[in-house]
C-alpha cells in the first residue's frame, strides 16, 4: 500500500506517535508545514513536508548532541 500524498493530522499523529495537541502545535508554529482544505479548514500535511520535518528534526538533534558534547569537554 502506498502512502497518500496528503496526510491528515491524525495520520501524522500516528506516524510520529505524538498527540493531536502536539501535531497542532507543530503546524501552528510553522515547524511542520501544512495547508487547510475544504469548508471546515481541515489540515493536511504533504508527505514530502512531513519527511522534511523529520530530516530537520534529525539535524536539530544532531546539533544539540554535538553542542552538549562540546560543552561537556569544556567543563
Amino acid at each position: 500500500m502506498t502512502m497518500p500524498r496528503f496526510l491528515t493530522l491524525a495520520d501524522v499523529c500516528e506516524l510520529l506517535q505524538i498527540s493531536s495537541a502536539q501535531a497542532y502545535a507543530l503546524v501552528r508554529s510553522g515547524e511542520l508545514r501544512a495547508i487547510q482544505v475544504g469548508g471546515r479548514g481541515q489540515w493536511r500535511v504533504e508527505d514530502v513536508k512531513l519527511e522534511e520535518y523529520i530530516q530537520a528534526s534529525y539535524a536539530k538533534t544532531e546539533k544539540m548532541v554535538a553542542d552538549q558534547r562540546t560543552q561537556a569537554r569544556h567543563t
